[in-house]
């Protein structure tokens, strides 16, 4: 029969081991979470250098239409440079479609597309960029907002060769309201014509058409994603 003095003994060593295994499992609870913090705020761009996302404002689509025209008045450029190892092409940005040229310049000064690609290459119609399969390009968006632009078409802006104009989600968008992040620019010969009202036109390539054709000669996969990587740096002219 076991002793008081060893049941006492043995019953505070459990609680000891009880205390240390609670303590173990807070501090891992607090380094992990420290860890979500860091990865939430801190983001590779284009793997050079960390990002801080955390002082971006999130918008949601209840606040988006204000947002964005006051954000237009505040912010009045329409020339933009793509830089890209195959050159620089420059793109004027259209006054009209106010919620997606205040959009697109939002998106070039916070550097979102700094982290993109173009992301789909389909030989002589289209060149699309905006996106990226890294992990900063996703934290991006989420950082950025959860919402969808309403469709700004109009037929002064048809889709001519080297007209800019955005993507949109094909799945239950009856509206056709547009991507905020990815636009494409045509590079149809004889135009685009049967995107009109579809998707928003809200911009031209102005100079460096033939940088855009290098990348439309691109070799791709079946998904039409090229087999290279041809990053892109947006610059705010004027």
């Amino acid at each position: 029969m076991k002793s008081p003095f060893f049941i006492v003994c043995l019953v505070v060593m459990l609680m000891s081991c009880k205390e240390s295994k609670d303590n173990s499992t807070k501090e891992k609870e607090v380094e992990r979470d420290t860890i979500e913090k860091e990865i939430e705020v801190k983001i590779p761009s284009n793997g050079r250098t960390d990002r801080d996302l955390s002082q971006i404002k999130f918008v949601e689509q209840e606040e988006l239409i204000p947002f964005l025209k006051t954000y237009a008045k505040e912010n009045p450029e329409t020339i933009v440079d793509v830089e890209t190892e195959f050159g620089t092409f420059t793109i004027e940005l259209f006054p009209e479609p106010v919620l997606h040229r205040a959009n697109f310049i939002r998106l070039a000064k916070l550097g979102y597309f700094d982290t993109t690609v173009f992301h789909r290459v389909d030989d002589d119609f289209v060149v699309q960029g905006g996106n990226s399969d890294r992990m900063s390009t996703h934290q991006f968006r989420g950082a950025v907002g959860d919402y969808l632009i309403p469709n700004e078409s109009t037929p002064k802006y048809p889709h001519d060769y080297g007209m800019v104009s955005a993507a949109k989600y094909a799945e239950q968008n009856v509206s056709n309201a547009s991507s905020p992040f990815e636009f494409f620019v045509v590079t149809k010969p004889n135009g685009a014509y049967h995107l009109d009202g579809d998707h928003t036109v809200f911009g031209k390539v102005i100079k460096g058409m033939n940088v855009v054709e290098k990348i439309d000669d691109l070799e791709t996969d079946d998904s039409e994603w090229p087999l290279t990587n041809v990053g892109l740096d947006i610059k705010v002219v004027r």
